[in-house]
């Protein structure tokens, strides 16, 4: 496939989310790469979030924006359910899920990542690249403690999630038979994203790192906020798919490198 002719499918995620969804929006609608399909997943919000958002389309009609935008809101079942609401209804090449608050780094991040893409090769599994933290007013903070490593594997998840979930795009396909496990409240972005690269393996699709800071990522979401419950299932998320031995130990080397980062 042209590497011109690969679809974006950018899911966001919103609930009451009137103080941060412009940016969010905003970001997407300034893209100068044109294939993109923005879906906007809304739990119901009873704040002016949905105003807002429906302005958003105006504009982008206004403007004879190329973008593709729709807008769903309805009652869900939390965030990994309207989530596996948005891989359902994607229909571009790779879907990435950039939700209230987060926004692309620049106007041209898109079309960026397309040109990794080499003309006439298999898509890649997964696209990846580097995270910026920003404030709640979206000024920058710090980059990301984790870093991605230039050569991933679902392995590589072992030492942490080296991959912000923002930065993270996946085949479409892929995403499709990996559904969100409801069955976790605060790391199925973890589990989902180990399962999706072990799929791309069995594939032989190779994950392709992105060499620039494709995303802002809002700090303070819904792990940090509830960090110790996050942490009890990421470890049963780990114990999963790499053993109890080897989560164990990982863990131990956790606590080692906290310690000596104080």
């Amino acid at each position: 496939m042209n590497r011109a002719m690969i679809n974006f499918s950018v899911v966001t995620v919103t609930y009451n989310a009137e103080s941060v969804i412009e940016r969010t929006v905003g970001s997407v609608l300034a893209q100068t790469y044109s294939n993109i399909e923005h879906l906007i997943i809304d739990g119901t919000s009873s704040d002016k979030t949905l105003s807002l958002v429906n302005d958003y389309m105006r504009c982008s009609y206004a403007a004879q924006n190329k973008h593709q935008i729709k807008i769903v809101s309805e009652p869900d079942k939390g965030l990994y359910d309207a989530m596996n609401k948005g891989i359902r209804m994607a229909t571009g090449d790779y879907i990435v899920f950039l939700n209230a608050g987060d926004t692309f780094p620049s106007e041209h991040t898109l079309e960026v990542i397309a040109k990794c893409v080499a003309e006439g090769e298999k898509l890649p599994g997964v696209l990846y690249g580097d995270t910026d933290i920003v404030d709640d007013k979206g000024h920058f903070l710090c980059h990301r403690r984790l870093s991605p490593p230039k050569s991933l594997t679902w392995r590589s998840f072992k030492r942490g999630m080296l991959v912000c979930h923002q930065a993270f795009y996946v085949r479409t396909d892929i995403a499709k038979n990996n559904l969100y496990d409801l069955n976790y409240c605060y790391s199925a972005d973890v589990d989902w994203c180990i399962r999706v690269m072990k799929e791309a393996e069995k594939k032989g699709l190779s994950l392709l790192y992105v060499n620039a800071v494709i995303v802002n990522f809002l700090d303070g979401g819904m792990t940090t906020k509830n960090h110790r419950a996050s942490l009890k299932e990421r470890f049963q998320v780990m114990r999963k798919h790499y053993g109890l031995l080897t989560t164990l130990v990982m863990h131990g080397w956790f606590l080692l490198r906290s310690f000596l980062q104080k």
